[in-house]
């Protein structure tokens, strides 16, 4: 393709679009149909050039130009409760359900790691002894030491909310850093991981691994999961970057980027839930097994939205993006 013969022929069209999308609203019914004709052909103009003559100067005209058309012609809408309703019943279940094939490998393995550590941490001393002085060892496990006391060390409200907003600004940075080939997630997954093995190992060497779960199991089975998600959907936007499968690699990570910061906002809510059980139920007076109760309830309740809402909106062809009016167009490409 001549590019300079398809500006001379194609100009003026571009030009008169321009002057049409500069009159607003004052348009009659003969300009907006003009209008929207022209939106089309410069749209497939703008797909042609980039796929067979691509020119820096021209593409960035024209996909200016389609964008202001675009946004002319389906008008802009403000997000409302339906929106919400939507997101909460559709959009979040549907994201966290496809992405499951990377967030329970993730759990899974991040169980089975805290757990050798744990062993391996527990069943030797000299691990112990180069992770602390014995005898700050004793102030962190004994019974009223600091692993019970954390927990009750600050009011309730305040110790939840201050919970909250870390494990949100955790399961936020593994949603966003996996772009980064995913290692950023796989080392803020290996801390938490760590630092879980840690709390195992040394409650056990002490005799208190009981003590140590039940402190745990409340809050954690449902904030952990939480963790894992994110994790999970960290690492595969990471992976879209390497393999984007059947899109274009803008394209894919558009999509899974929109469905990622969807899920930040979706887990933070969870883990909001998370705090309020850490705040006020892991360190109440109630038995252990009724804390722990509590815990696995808020969990089964979570693994049970995801799945029949989650699965109901993904065999209805739900991906868990934003819906398809508000996503930016994306035009043909070539074969």
């Amino acid at each position: 393709m001549d590019l300079d013969v398809f500006v001379t022929a194609h100009r003026a069209e571009w030009d008169r679009l321009d002057h049409l999308l500069r009159r607003g609203r004052r348009l009659t019914g003969v300009e907006a149909d003009e209008l929207v004709a022209l939106y089309q052909r410069t749209a497939t103009h703008l797909s042609l050039i980039q796929s067979v003559a691509p020119d820096p100067m021209l593409t960035t005209r024209l996909t200016q130009l389609v964008a202001r058309a675009r946004a002319t012609v389906t008008g802009t809408r403000r997000a409302g409760w339906r929106d919400a309703a939507r997101f909460l019943t559709v959009g979040f279940p549907a994201a966290v359900y496809r992405s499951w094939r990377w967030w329970v490998p993730t759990a899974i393995l991040s169980v089975l790691l805290a757990s050798v550590i744990g062993w391996w941490i527990g069943a030797h001393p000299e691990i112990q002894s180069a992770i602390g002085a014995p005898e700050d060892l004793r102030q962190m496990t004994r019974p009223g030491g600091e692993y019970e006391t954390y927990y009750s060390s600050h009011p309730a409200a305040s110790f939840a909310a201050q919970v909250w907003t870390n494990n949100a600004q955790a399961a936020a940075m593994c949603l966003v850093l996996g772009a980064f080939l995913c290692l950023p997630v796989i080392w803020i997954l290996f801390t938490n991981v760590l630092n879980l093995g840690v709390g195992i190992g040394l409650m056990s060497s002490a005799g208190r691994l009981d003590t140590f779960l039940g402190l745990i199991l409340p809050h954690g089975l449902l904030e952990l999961t939480a963790v894992f998600v994110a994790a999970g959907t960290g690492l595969r936007l990471g992976w879209t970057v390497i393999d984007p499968g059947p899109l274009s690699r803008r394209a894919a990570l558009a999509q899974q980027g929109r469905a990622a910061l969807g899920m930040a906002v979706g887990l933070a809510l969870v883990l909001f839930v998370s705090g309020v059980i850490e705040g006020f139920v892991t360190p109440s007076g109630l038995p252990t097994w009724a804390r722990i109760a509590i815990g696995v309830v808020a969990e089964l309740a979570f693994l049970t939205y995801v799945y029949v809402l989650g699965g109901r909106a993904v065999r209805a062809g739900e991906v868990g993006d934003v819906e398809a009016a508000d996503r930016s167009a994306e035009l043909p490409v070539a074969a």
